[in-house]
């Protein structure tokens, strides 16, 4: 790496990183606004929900990198083409493929920041401000690591798993006691989701009865169950598949296929979080050809528009092929992947045909 590799990724992430800011603090804004309505119930103050905002700043961090590469690129490197230090560049003999290739190194710089954010700070921290939350809101809920949320819902103790879906966990535990505390029964599903009346609905369901000197056992495909409990109080204590890691997403996977189950959104999640990391480098490659051409004389307004214009446009195709990936019974993989695929298109084919 030498000078020149070293003036442009410096100028490249100076954008992002002030770009990034602005970003992460216009999300933990909206966050802490979303938070008002819980503020005042059990135990749960403004102090709380401040403290619920910042440990879920990394995930911000970690779903908002694509956008900030773009945008922050675009105003690095349009800052030097302003002032013609990309002109001279050029002039002295160095390629567009030469100066691509240090916005690369840039890009896989923040490839590995979001790798940091989004699988070693954002889960545990997001996992930390959900157990906090929930601990103050409710009085009846409590933790056992990665053993999932447990509630007493009357004479029943219930444990439910990871969150597989909006309205779907992961698998869930439901323990009877007697009056007189004793142990009545034991039952396992293999997946828990929400009905829309508030029932759930159980599947793989097997149960354990004991009664005196008979034990009584079950199995059914499939069995509705009433509680108190819902799905949004539980959603307070689990993670949804794309805030999951991917060593967890995978694992979760192989646990759905074994046991026969629909595991699409699953797969989405996991190929989408590789896809969307892989889309930072291109990002900040599809930068390079802009500044270049009609935006090298161009004020921070306009490229400010155009990186906006082609994040939003970005994040809202991924939103849209999730659905598809769920409705439509599409392939997660070729739908995880078609933006990421697009975007890399794009910025090849327009950086081979930058002059």
């Amino acid at each position: 790496m030498n000078l020149l590799d070293r003036y442009l990724i410096r100028a490249a992430l100076g954008g992002v990183a002030v770009v990034l800011a602005v970003l992460v603090a216009l999300g933990a804004l909206f966050l802490f606004a979303n938070q008002q309505d819980d503020i005042g119930v059990g135990t749960y103050t403004a102090l709380d929900a401040f403290w619920f905002v910042l440990l879920n700043l990394p995930q911000q961090v970690y779903e908002l990198m694509p956008i900030a590469v773009l945008i922050g690129a675009l105003l690095g490197l349009g800052s030097l083409a302003r002032g013609s230090e990309l002109t001279v560049m050029r002039a002295a003999g160095v390629s567009v493929w030469r100066i691509a290739g240090s916005v690369a190194m840039a890009g896989l710089l923040l490839m590995f920041v979001a790798v940091i954010c989004g699988e070693f700070l954002a889960p545990p921290m997001q996992d930390m401000a959900k157990r906090q939350k929930a601990l103050s809101k409710f009085s009846n809920i409590s933790f056992a690591n990665r053993g999932g949320a447990w509630v007493r819902d009357g004479n029943l103790l219930i444990n439910v798993m990871q969150q597989s879906g909006r309205a779907e966990f992961g698998g869930m535990r439901i323990y009877e006691l007697t009056p007189d505390h004793q142990l009545a029964s034991v039952a396992t599903a293999s997946t828990a989701a929400v009905q829309p009346d508030g029932r759930w609905k159980l599947s793989q369901y097997a149960s354990t009865r004991f009664g005196g000197d008979v034990i009584e056992s079950e199995h059914l495909a499939s069995r509705e169950f009433t509680s108190t409990v819902g799905g949004d109080f539980l959603g307070l204590t689990v993670a949804a598949p794309n805030q999951l890691e991917t060593r967890v997403l995978w694992q979760l996977m192989q646990h759905l296929k074994q046991n026969g189950l629909d595991a699409a959104p699953q797969e989405f999640a996991f190929w989408s979080r590789i896809a969307r990391t892989v889309a930072i480098l291109f990002t900040a490659l599809l930068a390079v050809p802009f500044v270049f051409g009609g935006l090298r004389s161009a004020g921070a307004g306009a490229r400010l528009l155009i990186g906006v214009l082609i994040g939003v446009t970005f994040f809202f195709v991924q939103r849209v092929l999730e659905s598809g990936a769920v409705v439509f019974d599409a392939s997660p993989l070729v739908l995880a992947w078609t933006p990421t695929v697009v975007l890399a298109a794009a910025a090849l084919i327009l950086i081979a045909r930058t002059r």
